[in-house]
């Protein structure tokens, strides 16, 4: 794939990329390297305060980041807006806390005696290079939710960011260069999904993480296993959205349209398969599909756009047979399902039924403004569709019933359970998955201690 800016609202290419040579990929880890070395030994104030002025900057350029954002991969502008301020938001909560986060834990008297010390203590120790292969879908969030407590624990960054979004990425590494970071705590390399296995393998880069596509992580986990480097790993999702008898119908179906089309649908954490109680799917199922037919398709650069472009004709036509397959097999269209006759990687807002186990979409990940409905007679019913799915990154859950709360807690096969509302990230709560959406977690005290060197300081007695 080139390296290159190709406007997905009309297919424009608008600026092009020439990938690192061989010379400048060994200047850039060499110059990580040496950063490594001293950075790691700044206190947490100073670490903070430049954390905080890249924020300061970042809210500076938010208009202009987020047009680029937009022109680059299609995001609604408006949505483009808000990721550039939860950004700052997280990298203001990680100069904050990550002090607090890492601080030296000390094990009681009683164990320290019992193992002949006089004291024992954890300390949490950075580990070096970590290189962080990133999507293009939330092509700022992805890489600070990685940058932020990476760069507050005293590690260093190499960005390898999709060849789609290159401005993005290039205005990243400007950004914490202007904040006062050292010269190779944070770079990008512009390089392809080739050149990432050679990085990974060089032995200054320590650990690895990776937001994006199953047969990526299979391949970053296979060398960074191969060299026995850590990696944290988000993949994919196809989260429930399950709906009982006690929701509350109208704020369930009105959150539902939004947990489908975030981001024109392509996100992990969009909801993806609704699964709703047969007394009341037909409400439900009337509601949903009103408001996905209402929402406005259009330039996301348009203020009043809800649903922009996908990313790629490739992605577009991708998701545009999944749903075609699915009819094909019997599923029935309540809205939408056919590929609009404009210039750009449109779809239209979908909603099917009828959808059965026999069928790709209910496997795979449909990742655009497509969702699934779901009958399910009994709560074992809708746990067991909810769970019918080789991912678990998130999952939602409506009901004002507490025993229904507690078995969707105790039995959903998912990294989240999100009661009456829809899944969202912040920055105090731990992020990942299980099964094939991942391992390792993102944000909150667990993030940030994904890549230390957990140690521990035993003093003899």
């Amino acid at each position: 794939m080139p390296i290159a800016t190709v406007n997905p609202a009309n297919g424009e290419t608008l600026k092009t990329y020439d990938a690192l040579g061989a010379e400048e990929v060994e200047r850039r880890l060499a110059t990580a390297d040496a950063a490594f070395r001293t950075y790691r030994t700044t206190s947490f104030a100073e670490r903070a305060r430049l954390m905080r002025r890249a924020a300061d900057l970042l809210e500076e350029d938010a208009r202009d980041t987020a047009r680029v954002m937009t022109t680059e991969m299609g995001k609604p502008i408006k949505q483009a807006r808000a990721e550039v301020a939860k950004c700052a938001k997280a990298m203001r909560w990680y100069a904050d806390h990550a002090e607090e986060l890492l601080a030296d834990e000390e094990a009681p008297e009683p164990e320290a005696r019992d193992s002949g010390a006089s004291r024992v203590l954890v300390r949490y120790r950075p580990l070096g290079p970590v290189l962080a292969v990133m999507p293009w879908n939330f092509p700022l969030w992805q890489v600070i939710r990685f940058a932020a407590p990476a760069l507050m624990a005293g590690n260093v960054g190499l960005l390898k960011h999709a060849s789609n979004v290159p401005q993005t990425a290039l205005c990243l590494e400007e950004l914490f260069h202007r904040a006062g970071f050292p010269e190779g705590c944070f770079q990008t390399l512009l390089i392809g999904s080739g050149e990432v296995e050679g990085i990974l393998r060089d032995e200054r880069v320590k650990a690895a993480t990776l937001t994006g596509s199953e047969p990526a992580g299979r391949a970053v986990a296979s060398v960074a296993g191969d060299e026995v480097k850590k990696t944290v790993l988000e993949l994919g999702g196809s989260d429930p959205y399950v709906v009982m008898p006690s929701a509350d119908l109208d704020r369930a179906a009105k959150t539902a349209v939004t947990a489908r089309v975030q981001n024109t649908g392509q996100s992990c954490i969009a909801a993806k398969r609704f699964i709703v109680h047969t007394d009341v799917f037909d409400a439900f199922a009337e509601r949903f599909t009103a408001g996905m037919k209402a929402l406005k398709v259009g330039d996301p650069l348009d203020e009043d756009t809800d649903v922009g472009p996908l990313s790629s004709e490739q992605g577009r036509d991708g998701l545009a047979e999944l749903v075609d397959e699915a009819v094909e097999s019997g599923a029935t269209v309540l809205c939408g399902g056919e590929r609009p006759d404009r210039p750009g990687w449109y779809y239209p807002p979908t909603v099917l039924t009828d959808v059965t186990p026999a069928m790709r979409i209910h496997r795979e990940e449909t990742f655009g403004p497509v969702a699934t409905l779901y009958r399910a007679a009994d709560l074992d019913e809708a746990v067991a569709i909810a769970n019918d799915s080789p991912f678990g990154l998130s999952s939602n859950v409506w009901t004002r019933d507490e025993a229904d709360i507690d078995r969707f807690v105790r039995d959903l096969e998912a990294g989240g359970v999100y009661v009456n509302g829809m899944t969202a990230s912040h920055p105090a709560f731990p992020f990942g998955g299980v099964k094939r959406s991942g391992y390792g977690r993102e944000l909150s005290g667990h993030g940030i201690r994904e890549f230390c060197n957990i140690t521990t300081v035993w003093h003899g007695a």
